[in-house]
C-alpha cells in the first residue's frame, strides 16, 4: 500500500489517468498506436498491495497491450518497466504523489517467462518439440501473478496428429514448487496433468486433460448424478507427503481483507459487509476446523473435470499442502453461492448447495462449514469487476448476496 492512498484511490486514480500515464510511461515507443483509444481489458486489485490495470491501444489490425500498476516494484523486477509519478490524482487534491510502473506486454515484469510462452515463435521452439504451433490462445491472465496459455501443436505429416500443452507463467520460485506439487500428486495416482517437460523460464508446461468442467456437469444436470461424497473421496486422496509444504493462510484466515475489497467495490453495503464478517468472525472463532490434512487449497467447480459420472482431472494445483477440510468444501461451496452473479442459467444452484453442504457436514462442522464458505464468497465480491462490463456493480451485489445466504446456513 502506498502511504496516503487506499485501495478505492489507486483504482480510480489507475482508472481515470491510465492514457495519460501510458502516454507519459511511453512517449515515442508506441509507434502508431495512440494513448487516447486506451481501452481497459484487465482490471485486479490486491487489497492492501496495489492495482494493476491492462489496457489496449488499437491501430487498424494490430494491438498493443500496456499494463500499469501501483504495486511496489523494485529494479530486479526487469529492464521492461517504466516510472511515471502521478502528482495529486483526480479526486485527491493534496493527497501527495501516486507511483505508478508500466510494462508492454508480454513484458510482465514479474513473469518472466510470459514473453517466451506468449510468443507464438517462442512457444514453438520451446514446447513444440519439432511440431508445428497452430494456435496460441491466452486462458487467463493475472497481471504480475500468473498467466495461462492454451498451445496446439500439430506434426509437420504425413499422418497429421494434434496435441495440446498448457503453459503457465509464474514467478520462477512459484513455478518450480508447482512442477513440484504435480509430481508428488502424480506419485500417489491422482488424476493430475502430466508435466510436459522441465519448467523453463518459470513456465509450467502440461498436457492436456480429458473430461468437461465439474461447473458444466453442473449446467446438464445440476450435479444430479454425481455424489458429492465422491468429491471428499478424492480429497481423501492427496497423499501425507503435501504436509511438507509451505502451508497457505485459507480464506477465512483473510476475511478482514478481502472484506476491505469487498467494500471497495460495494462502499454503499459498507455496513452489511462489515455486520456479516463480525458474525462470520464469531462463529470461526468458536468453532473446531479439525485436523491439519492435505488440502488442494483452491477446490472448485472449475478445478475439477468429470467424463461422465466420474472424476478425471484435478487441475491447479498452486495451493496443495497442509491445511483444514473444511476449508477445500467451503471452498467450492463459496464458489457455487455465486454462479448465478456469473451466469443466469445457474439459478437453480442453490438445492445444490444443500444437499451438498448436508453431505459434506457429515465429516465435518455444519456451522463452520458454512461460514468459511460465506468467507470465500466475500472474497469473490471485488472481482465481479470487469473493465468494459456497466453491470458489474450488479453482478458484485449479487455475489454479495450470496455469502449472506450461506450465513444463513450457518445459523
Amino acid at each position: 500500500m502506498q502511504d496516503g492512498f487506499s485501495d478505492a484511490d489507486q483504482a480510480q486514480a489507475l482508472a481515470a489517468h491510465g492514457p495519460e500515464l501510458i502516454a507519459r510511461a511511453w512517449a515515442g515507443h508506441l509507434g502508431d498506436h495512440d494513448p487516447a483509444t486506451a481501452r481497459q481489458v484487465q482490471f485486479q486489485q490486491r487489497p492492501g498491495a496495489g492495482t494493476s490495470i491492462v489496457y489496449s491501444l488499437r491501430h487498424g489490425t494490430t494491438e498493443l497491450f500496456v499494463g500499469l500498476t501501483t504495486e511496489v516494484l523494485d529494479d530486479a523486477d526487469g529492464p521492461h518497466l517504466r516510472r511515471v509519478q502521478l502528482a495529486s490524482p483526480r479526486g485527491r487534491p493534496g493527497a501527495g504523489t501516486l507511483a505508478v510502473a508500466s510494462w508492454l506486454h508480454p513484458h510482465d515484469p514479474r513473469l518472466p517467462g510470459l514473453a517466451h510462452a506468449g510468443v507464438a515463435s517462442e512457444a514453438e521452439r520451446l514446447w513444440g518439440d519439432g511440431d508445428r504451433l497452430t494456435r496460441l490462445h491466452t486462458v487467463t491472465y493475472r497481471p504480475l501473478r500468473r498467466a495461462v496459455l492454451r498451445a496446439d501443436f500439430a506434426t509437420p505429416g504425413p499422418l497429421v496428429s494434434t496435441r495440446r500443452v498448457y503453459l503457465k507463467a509464474l514467478r520462477p520460485a512459484p513455478a518450480a514448487d508447482l512442477a513440484l506439487r504435480h509430481r508428488m500428486l502424480a506419485a500417489a495416482h491422482l488424476p493430475v496433468a502430466p508435466l510436459a517437460g522441465e519448467v523453463l523460464h518459470g513456465v509450467v508446461a502440461t498436457a492436456a486433460m480429458p473430461g468437461e468442467s465439474l461447473s458444466t456437469t453442473l449446467l446438464h444436470d445440476g450435479g444430479a448424478r454425481l455424489d458429492p461424497l465422491a468429491l471428499v473421496e478424492l480429497l481423501d486422496r492427496l497423499p501425507d507427503t503435501v504436509l511438507s509444504l509451505n502451508r497457505k493462510p485459507s480464506w477465512a484466515d483473510r476475511l478482514a481483507r478481502y472484506a476491505g475489497a469487498a467494500a471497495t467495490a460495494l462502499p454503499e453495503r459498507t455496513g452489511d459487509i462489515e455486520a456479516l464478517c463480525s458474525r462470520l468472525r464469531g462463529i470461526i472463532a468458536a468453532r473446531d476446523p479439525g485436523p491439519v490434512v492435505p488440502v488442494h487449497g483452491d477446490f472448485y467447480e472449475a478445478n475439477v473435470l468429470m467424463t461422465g459420472t466420474r472424476i478425471s482431472g484435478l487441475l491447479d494445483l498452486d495451493s496443495v499442502g497442509p491445511g483444514h477440510r473444511v476449508d477445500d468444501l467451503a471452498c467450492l461451496l463459496g464458489h457455487l453461492a455465486v454462479l448465478p452473479a456469473v451466469n443466469t442459467r445457474y439459478r437453480d444452484i442453490w438445492p445444490v448447495i444443500e444437499r451438498w453442504g448436508t453431505a459434506f457436514a457429515r465429516g465435518v462442522d455444519g456451522a463452520n462449514l458454512h461460514a468459511r464458505a460465506a468467507a470465500v464468497a466475500i472474497s469473490l465480491v471485488a472481482g465481479a469487476r470487469r473493465p468494459g462490463m456497466t453491470s458489474w456493480s450488479r453482478a458484485a451485489q449479487a455475489r454479495l448476496d450470496g455469502a449472506l445466504r450461506l450465513a444463513e446456513l450457518a445459523g
